[in-house]
């Protein structure tokens, strides 16, 4: 009896380590880091970054402040907006090999609004396995926070400065779903003002900063907030998600 036991869990620790050793090799797992407060991190993407054999990063600079704070020591490499076609086919070499490869963008989870998109499609046509690590999303988090119905949302992520806006704009101003945005520093102030032209007193939330020193969430009308912004310059800095309640 004691040998069939002791067989049984050598045999059940050996399938966990297969299992596991075939889990390193050929992967690419797309890793979501804080989106401000580095704290926000789950404990399987420290393991991930600290087990994989390389890193691919929106911006090295950005991606080594989390790696020092966590000391993690894996190799970095750039892959950004303008590098992601050719950097694809590096980590797929890196595949090849049986390696596996973690990629994050500077902040939150990749490919929403960040780079990552046509690397995921290009390792999923070359036939290797993805996994995604999840963790911090300023939507969600901000959607989470706001008060608005969001069983039903449309995501836009920032607006084209020129060729569409428009376009975008009505869509924003025809649509009865809530609506998430990104805009960055200096910019809220022209977006508000177009919305308010489009959609009257409609209410909003702007959330600001999230989970860094400075976060400040800001609720009211399009008209209010935008006057609160004016008169203040100093809240026009940072990261902002906008959230547009539904028409109604």
């Amino acid at each position: 009896m004691e040998f069939i036991e002791s067989a049984k869990c050598t045999s059940f620790i050996y399938s966990v380590a297969m299992t596991e050793e075939s889990q390193r090799g050929g992967v690419l797992y797309i890793v979501a880091t804080p989106i401000g407060n580095l704290e926000d991190i789950t404990l399987r993407a420290i393991r991930i970054l600290k087990e994989a054999d390389e890193i691919f990063c929106e911006d090295t600079r950005v991606t080594k402040k989390l790696l020092n704070a966590y000391e993690i020591k894996t190799p970095l490499a750039r892959l950004d907006a303008h590098t992601e076609n050719t950097q694809s086919n590096k980590v797929i070499e890196f595949l090849n090999e049986s390696k596996s490869v973690a990629y994050v963008s500077d902040a939150g989870t990749p490919c929403i609004s960040d780079p990552g998109h046509r690397l995921t499609r290009a390792i999923r046509e070359a036939g290797f396995r993805i996994e995604v690590i999840p963790g911090a999303s300023s939507v969600v988090a901000a959607l989470s926070i706001s008060g608005i119905p969001a069983d039903n949302f449309l995501f836009l992520g920032f607006l084209p400065h020129k060729k569409g806006r428009q376009t975008m704009l009505k869509e924003i101003a025809d649509t009865k779903r809530t609506i998430v945005l990104f805009e960055s520093t200096h910019r809220i102030t022209r977006l508000l003002g177009e919305l308010k032209c489009l959609l009257g007193s409609r209410g909003v939330v702007i959330a600001r900063e999230l989970t860094k020193k400075f976060e400040e969430v800001l609720q009211g009308d399009i008209a209010e907030l935008l006057e609160k912004l004016e008169k203040s310059p100093e809240k026009q800095k940072g990261e902002f998600v906008l959230i547009i309640e539904p028409k109604k």
